[in-house]
């Protein structure tokens, strides 16, 4: 048996704390760590499988440099900064600034130094053009609580709750949204155990509907259409906290003649559901003692998800369900700054219309970021602005981004493409320098990432003030040329005569003093603990106190008072926001159902053992399906003379792709079920049974789309189905 180490799993941004069975420098097993106080030895397959990722015979072991008759050959990674820097100065001297561009993907944020490390060069090179996945995932939670406000002691954690909605998320599979990611069945058993009741919206019979104690399950897309509805029934019968609403908010008439055409009766038809239940779940909800709700990537990619987002949580602010004066606050801030959390709002910001402003549609950087929706066409279209140079860190965009067809055209397009990936993903077939980073294991970590999200929604973040630091547990592959993600940007910053600065967690906070960045030494290369040590300058709990608790802790009391309002504090949170009750609006007035001619819906779904793109040719974690199915209910099934196996073209009015059918009780009729991120580019032409199909290729970015976020349909797609027994039709 070999050594046992400590550490953190960054399989996903839940951050598992686990053990490492370590022999001659090599993961051979890994389990959850039964000593970490938070997750008490749980772990998933994708964490246990971590080896497997580590060592995979296709993990790079070397950088990649494209030859000009397409092939790839070795390079060494201090070349590849050499001349991806020369090639970048020469595009910033011809073009200027805003031609070159930057691109985070979900990875990115699980390593606390590459992202401020890669916007610091960014800024040294004075673009301005940096996008993220946190646009195409769930971006109306930041534009909502940008337009709605901010409760700063913010809301009741689920393991508190006595009543939780979850809208399009299934966070026992997900790790995210109101269950605690840190075993999130065993939160889930513990809450109904003591009483809690769960409501679920989901046209699917998820895992969490499997628990709930009321199920909806409507047509999709209907989110903004059934959210209305509940905050209507509330309303009309006077259950709404009155006391809260005329002390600390807005807008509230607005709102109620907003929702008034929003009926029971309407939203059933409409949805597709009874309309006693809604009126059960409004009840249910708004008399709870202490509630919460929060939405997933489902309705945030449906259409219309920042109008979601807020009404969820106007819904919410209506029942009064924010921590009060004297209540108790579980402090999740650790690796933070200290925080006072105080019972009163803070007032609605900018959601939009600042900052950069793109070329297409309109849009411009906003709460959530720059669209990254936008981004294919700022490469495609010519002009001054024009982007010409893309570097992509821990992301893959030939998967994760809509209209897969315009995404390869524009990728396709560049003067330069460069991606930070183990291996040759979609992405990295595409471009001129792949460079071969450390991961997981091989580098140290910080459970930061989990604890910053409490600022971005209800029901995420630590429900304690948890941390844990590990360092490199293992080492990189023998032979290998590898260097962490943040090393690269630093290694141009050095090349182009750069000089970077680090942001530091202490300027998250307005009112603070004391620096607020730390400029970097430009011929010493920082270690990453040098630069965790940076970032963390400011923390409540020092980074050496946290270095010794391996297996993590629970930094000071468990709880702290909310403080009472400011005598002197007027702000409100708004209820009544005009654009999105003039969004609304509209919604009451599209007919009940559209596109007639398409008359199935494709939504989005999360699959337990992989993550988005990552985990897909891990043997493990891939034992029932190395593609996505189309989940059907047997109902449609049969309906359309299709049984388990069959090869089916699911088109919308864009375009088209195969999928392989298989039944599924669980999906509610009319509806066909697959994850995202599967797939080849377009002009590779896999094998579906092998590889799956990219559900992203059926959305055009230039229309339905979200107009604060540039998001367009990426769930509950029309899509009409037929067998197909050639190849995909043009």
């Amino acid at each position: 048996m070999g050594e046992i180490q400590t550490s953190i799993c960054r399989f996903c941004h839940a951050h598992c704390g686990i053990k490492v069975e370590v022999e001659d420098g090599r993961a051979v097993r890994v389990h959850g760590d039964k000593d970490n106080p938070v997750y008490h030895g749980y772990s998933c397959a994708k964490g246990r499988a971590l080896p497997e990722t580590l060592g995979h015979p296709n993990r790079l072991r070397s950088s990649m440099k494209r030859l000009e008759d397409g092939r790839f050959e070795s390079i060494a990674s201090e070349r590849a900064m050499d001349e991806v820097a020369e090639r970048i100065q020469s595009i910033l001297e011809r073009h200027g600034p805003r031609s070159v561009a930057l691109y985070h993907g979900t990875y990115a944020a699980f390593y606390p130094a590459s992202m401020p490390l890669a916007n610091s060069w960014m800024r040294e090179i004075e673009s301005p053009m940096i996008f993220t996945s946190a646009t195409i995932d769930q971006p109306g939670k930041p534009i909502a609580t940008a337009l709605h406000g901010r409760w700063q002691a913010g809301p009741y954690l689920f393991d508190e709750a006595d009543a939780w909605m979850l809208v399009g998320s299934n966070p026992l599979v997900a790790m995210s949204n109101g269950i605690p990611n840190s075993n999130p069945a065993r939160h889930l058993h513990r809450a109904k155990k003591r009483g809690l009741k769960l409501i679920v919206i989901d046209p699917r019979v998820t895992e969490c509907a499997k628990a709930a104690d009321l199920h909806l399950q409507p047509r999709p897309g209907e989110d903004p259409t059934i959210i209305a509805g509940l905050i209507h029934v509330i309303i009309r019968e006077d259950l709404h906290d009155a006391a809260f609403v005329a002390e600390n908010t807005a807008g509230f008439e607005a709102l109620r003649e907003a929702v008034a055409p929003f009926t029971p009766e309407y939203v059933g038809r409409r949805a597709d559901i009874p309309a006693d239940q809604l009126i059960h779940a409004a009840r249910l909800f708004a008399t709870a003692r202490r509630a919460g709700a929060n939405a997933g990537t489902g309705p945030n990619m449906s259409g219309r998800g920042s109008l979601t987002e807020y009404l969820m949580l106007a819904l919410q602010t209506i029942c009064g369900d924010w921590l009060r004066a004297g209540e108790d606050f579980t402090n999740p801030f650790t690796l933070l700054p200290a925080y006072t959390p105080k019972a009163q709002p803070d007032p609605p910001y900018p959601a939009w219309g600042y900052g950069e402003k793109l070329r297409v549609r309109g849009l411009t950087d906003a709460a959530c970021g720059l669209p990254t929706a936008a981004l294919a066409d700022e490469i495609l279209l010519e002009g001054e602005g024009q982007v010409r140079a893309l570097i992509c860190v821990g992301g893959n965009p030939m998967a994760a981004w809509p209209d897969q067809n315009k995404t390869h055209a524009a990728l396709s397009s560049l003067d330069l493409l460069v991606t930070i990936d183990p291996k040759m993903s979609a992405t990295a077939r595409q471009a001129d320098y792949v460079i071969a980073p450390k991961i997981q294991l091989e580098v140290p970590g910080l459970s930061l990432i989990n604890e910053a999200l409490w600022f971005y929604g209800v029901g995420l973040g630590y429900p304690a003030p948890y941390a844990q630091y590990t360092p490199a547990r293992v080492d990189p592959p023998p032979g290998s040329d590898l260097i962490e993600d943040w090393a690269f940007f630093y290694g141009l910053a050095q090349r182009m005569d750069l000089r970077l600065r680090l942001d530091v967690t202490h300027a998250w906070d307005a009112g603070a003093s004391g620096p607020q960045w730390v400029d970097l030494d430009m011929k010493r290369p920082p270690t990453t603990d040098e630069l965790f040590a940076h970032l963390l300058h400011g923390s409540r709990v020092p980074l050496e106190e946290i270095k010794q608790h391996a297996h993590g802790a629970i930094f000071g009391e468990p709880t702290q008072a909310v403080q009472p309002r400011d005598a002197d504090c007027e702000a409100r949170l708004e209820l009544g926001n005009a654009v999105m009750l003039g969004e609304l609006s509209e919604v009451s007035a599209e007919p009940p159902v559209r596109d007639p001619d398409y008359r199935f819906r494709l939504v989005s779904r999360r699959l337990p053992d992989v993550l988005n793109s990552c985990g897909h040719d891990i043997p493990r974690l891939t034992r029932d399906y190395r593609y996505n199915p189309a989940f059907m209910n047997p109902v449609d099934l049969e309906a359309l003379g299709l049984e388990s196996g069959d090869v089916v073209e699911i088109r919308s009015d864009h375009a088209a792709i195969l999928g392989i059918v298989e039944p599924a009780p669980d999906v509610k009729a009319g509806v066909i079920s697959m994850t995202h991120c599967f797939g080849d580019a377009p002009d590779e032409g896999g094998d579906v049974r092998s590889i799956g199909s990219n559900t992203g290729r059926l959305t055009p970015v230039e229309r339905d789309y979200d107009r604060y976020t540039g998001i367009p349909r990426m769930s509950a797609i029309p899509v009409n189905v037929r067998r197909n027994d050639g190849p995909l039709p043009a």
